[in-house]
């Protein structure tokens, strides 16, 4: 008799006020399985996962975990049950350091007090394990999303799961730290574990799933082996075929510069010394690992990150006021790669999300008033533009898919002309077909003679969408690599080759 699922969903609901977000899902894990959850950005995903790992509990239907029904009333339950997860969304303590947030919830103790040489040695024998760079000592709120993203993750590997749930756990790493953390999940599904694994990236299903599950509307539409075509998993996600994910990149544009940086270096010593130059209508890729200061480079264009030498010039002319509104104005956008802390106000509606950046434009006066019902409309056109659904823009953003709120975010983008885009990790979590169509938009936008910055830590990214590359490595440009230069191989040498050294 074959042995029980260690893990099953038996016509699972869910439902929000107006929306079923689950209706009636059966799913199984097995023993040393790992499961790929499919879906488009409001498929269900997020809150299938949230009721396995206890954050609620499903209206109708049962959970089984070794063949034993369960109720979990909390998080803390599921995981002495054997069951972690790390969610897209964090929950760490940003005050805490990284060991006080991998221990929290079981600290070891030296009487009543917390044993701070212990949490430090756990901490650092879990990140050594991880194979991730962190200081246990450094405070939460001083990280990188994706430093942060690397805490979530030793947090939930420090309680030796029987059942492991990931919620686009690579997002926010850079190649190697991804492949480290998929050959770990490889190392758990040698062991027994069972991993239920959320992933837009096929190149992940390809190399560490078993079967997928898909699902659209809160429904389960099928249960395929991960060696499914892409193009029949997209069709069977959508309900339609996407063509093509990564739209025809127009040829390299001889336009006008409009940004130049010159031996630019930041307060913190992020970024030392970078020089670069975009042209209109060109896309300019920064790639490089965590720490880099590929991100830091760009915020400090913006104005984010504080200048402490070097020069900037826009349309030619010197830039001596460098701050957001200072920059906004004179047309550069930059949008931030954590919509929820930086990009977006959650509990205010998509309207006044979309047209934040554009409160100073004429069109929406008159004189220095803001016209309402110039307002609506602009945010309703925007909501055409981006398909944004629902079409609500009077929504409240939390309320929104994460693909959803990305849109908004973008939107600023239309709502007021721009001369200079610079996008930091802009398809952070966010599914294929809207994925295809931010692609498809920052084509378009370079084809009208829009200058964009990309930063991006997926290689794919950067490689399909760059007419230039430049390399960051310890807050260097390491190497610029144009047009056909453009190659895996060619990005991650610069990546990886001193350090290896």
């Amino acid at each position: 008799m074959a042995a029980a699922p260690l893990l099953e969903l038996r016509g699972v609901s869910k439902a929000y006020p107006g929306v079923l977000a689950l209706d009636r899902v059966d799913l199984e894990l097995r023993a040393g399985e790992v499961h790929v959850l499919f879906g488009e950005n409001g498929a269900g995903k997020s809150t299938l996962i949230s009721l396995v790992a206890g954050v609620q509990t499903p209206d109708t239907g049962e959970i089984r975990l070794a063949g034993t029904a369960v109720r979990f009333a909390s998080v803390h339950e599921a995981r002495r049950a054997g069951v972690s997860a790390v969610f897209q969304e964090f929950s760490l303590v940003p005050q805490l350091t990284v060991a006080e947030n991998i221990v929290l919830g079981d600290e070891p103790r030296r009487g009543l007090l917390l044993d701070v040489a212990a949490a430090r040695r756990i901490a650092r024998e879990l990140l050594d394990r991880l194979g991730f760079a962190l200081d246990p000592d450094a405070r939460v709120e001083g990280l990188t999303r994706a430093e942060q993203q690397m805490v979530e993750i030793a947090k939930a590997f420090r309680s030796e799961p029987r059942v492991l749930v990931l919620d686009e756990p690579t997002a926010s790493l850079t190649e190697r730290e991804a492949r480290r953390l998929l050959a770990l999940v490889e190392q758990l599904e040698a062991q027994g574990v069972g991993v239920l694994y959320i992933t837009h990236r096929m190149g992940e299903i390809r190399r560490i799933g078993d079967r997928v599950t898909v699902l659209r509307d809160g429904r389960k539409i099928a249960t395929v082996p991960a060696t499914t075509a892409e193009d029949e998993l997209v069709r069977l996600m959508t309900g339609r075929t996407i063509e093509q994910i990564f739209p025809p990149l127009p040829p390299a544009p001889a336009g006008a510069t409009v940004l130049r940086v010159e031996d630019l270096t930041t307060r913190s010593g992020s970024v030392v010394a970078a020089s670069f130059a975009l042209c209109a209508g060109e896309i300019l890729g920064f790639a490089g690992l965590v720490g880099s200061g590929k991100s830091e480079a760009a915020r400090a264009v913006f104005g984010i990150e504080p200048i402490a030498s070097g020069r900037l010039l826009l349309d030619g002319a010197p830039v001596d006021i460098v701050t957001p509104a200072a920059m906004l104005a004179r047309g550069v956008l930059y949008l931030p790669p954590d919509r929820r802390e930086e990009g977006l106000a959650m509990v205010r509606p998509a309207r006044e999300n979309m047209t934040m950046a554009a409160l100073d434009r004429p069109e929406l006066g008159p004189g220095p008033w803001l016209g309402p019902f110039r307002e609506a409309r602009l945010a309703h056109e925007l909501a055409r533009r981006i398909e944004l659904r629902p079409a609500a823009p009077e929504r409240t953003v939390e309320l929104f898919s994460g693909g959803n709120q990305q849109k908004v975010l973008l939107s600023r983008a239309l709502a007021r002309p721009v001369r200079l885009l610079m996008l930091d990790e802009p398809t952070v979590g966010v599914d294929m077909a809207t994925r295809a169509a931010i692609y498809r938009l920052v084509v378009e936008l370079a084809e009208r003679g829009t200058a964009i910055l990309l930063v991006s830590s997926d290689l794919p990214e950067i490689l399909h969408l760059s007419h230039r590359v430049l390399v960051f490595h310890r807050g260097r440009v390491r190497a610029e690599l144009v047009g056909a230069e453009i190659g895996e191989e060619a990005v991650l040498q610069h990546f990886f080759e001193r350090e290896a050294a």
